[in-house]
């Protein structure tokens, strides 16, 4: 017969064989730092990000509260992988010719399809277990948490009859999700712990630091939940001072229409003039609030054969991106994060990136693209001379 205890270890177990370095559970709970969400949407610092503000069929914001988006859920298996690379931070690289991706987007594969990949055998495991487990008579559990029988309970608290099938199995719910579900993941991992909510509002892990891909599966199961995570930022506001645009707010305070991550992936038509300085040579994403990080100095490096730099996009060189005919960015970014920008954001940012390289070598390129037959690029080409001119 398998407990519950006995079957949250072997979730865990076959999370490190999916190639998983973190796993844990969190139980499903309206958490302290979940009453923040509601208020950063309302003050629009979700950007243009419409998914972040979704609501359900009574006005209600999907990812503020569990209970209501998935009321069958009861557990949250929280699992995270490293995707550090053995390769240069952006605050390290110096050819002013050539722009920055960010450290995640580096590989060929989506890392929503690899860490989905991994989940599913997580997922697959915890079934099999679950099922097997099904007769099984309800036992005290050690630490009074759950039933061993991984049964439903209802909102009082009491094991749900109408959840078991005909043969006497319980009825089992999972969902696995990557990035796209109806709660706030990094929450769900500080109470698994898999690490704290830092200032940078990444999760960091003392020994992995915060170099993570998070997966989270629901489930109808009653876990044995782990304990939350500790704040260990200290006093530290490396993060904080190092951002160029200012996006944060305060500690743990994120204002995405300030953040180099949003305006060069999720930010349509014209970026803000007054954030494109600082945006820097930035053509993908930003990893400055990580690389300066003390926690990310002797951060592991990643085994996984889909996170391995491609070659080309650890520092890209701009008139490349700038240039990059339609046909060409398919080919290249099949399958990959970057293309979430789209061609038009992607030479959108790297235009930018060349207005703030100070090379005025690229005033030839940008003098043709400022005639450009994409209005955005070509706008954004206009201001690029503009600031090489008076660099």
């Amino acid at each position: 017969m398998n407990s519950v205890s006995e079957i949250t270890t072997l979730v865990k177990q076959a999370a490190r064989e999916a190639g998983f370095e973190l796993a844990g559970i969190a139980p499903v709970r309206e958490f302290a730092e979940l009453e923040y969400f509601p208020k950063w949407i309302a003050a629009g610092h979700a950007g243009e990000m419409k998914y972040m503000a979704a609501r359900d069929q009574n006005g209600d914001l999907t990812r503020a509260k569990l209970r209501k988006a998935a009321p069958w859920a009861r557990s949250v298996i929280v699992c995270a992988i490293n995707y550090n690379s053995a390769n240069p931070y952006s605050i390290q690289a110096q050819d002013p010719a050539r722009g920055w991706i960010s450290r995640y987007a580096w590989s060929r594969e989506d890392y929503h399809q690899a860490v989905m990949r991994r989940l599913r055998l997580v997922e697959a495991k915890l079934i099999s277990q679950v099922r097997s487990a099904g007769k099984a008579q309800p036992l005290s559990d050690p630490r009074g948490m759950a039933e061993a029988a991984p049964f439903h309970r209802n909102a009082e608290g009491n094991k749900c009859d109408e959840t078991l099938n005909a043969d006497g199995t319980p009825t089992l719910e999972t969902r696995c999700y990557v990035d796209t579900g109806p709660l706030v993941e990094r929450v769900y991992a500080k109470y698994a712990g898999i690490g704290w909510i830092g200032k940078n509002t990444c999760i960091l892990n003392q020994k992995m630091g915060s170099w993570l891909f998070l997966g989270v599966i629901l489930t109808s199961v009653e876990l044995m939940p782990d304990f939350p995570a500790p704040d260990r930022c200290g006093t530290c506001s490396r993060c904080i001072e190092a951002c160029p645009t200012d996006a944060f707010i305060g500690p743990y305070q994120l204002d995405s229409n300030r953040c180099i991550s949003y305006l060069t992936i999720e930010k349509r038509d014209a970026i803000p003039e007054a954030m494109r300085e600082g945006m820097g040579r930035h053509v993908f994403g930003c990893d400055i609030c990580q690389d300066v990080c003390p926690w990310n100095r002797k951060s592991p490096v990643t085994n996984a054969p889909e996170f391995q730099a491609r070659e080309g996009l650890v520092n890209p060189a701009l008139d490349w991106l700038a240039e990059m005919a339609a046909e060409e960015f398919r080919e290249q970014f099949r399958g990959s994060p970057i293309r979430r920008a789209k061609r038009t954001g992607l030479r959108r940012n790297a235009v930018v990136a060349m207005g703030n390289s100070g090379e005025r070598r690229f005033v030839p390129l940008l003098e043709r693209l400022a005639a450009d037959e994409d209005l955005t690029v070509a706008e954004h080409a206009k201001w690029a001379m503009r600031k090489l001119a008076t660099s």
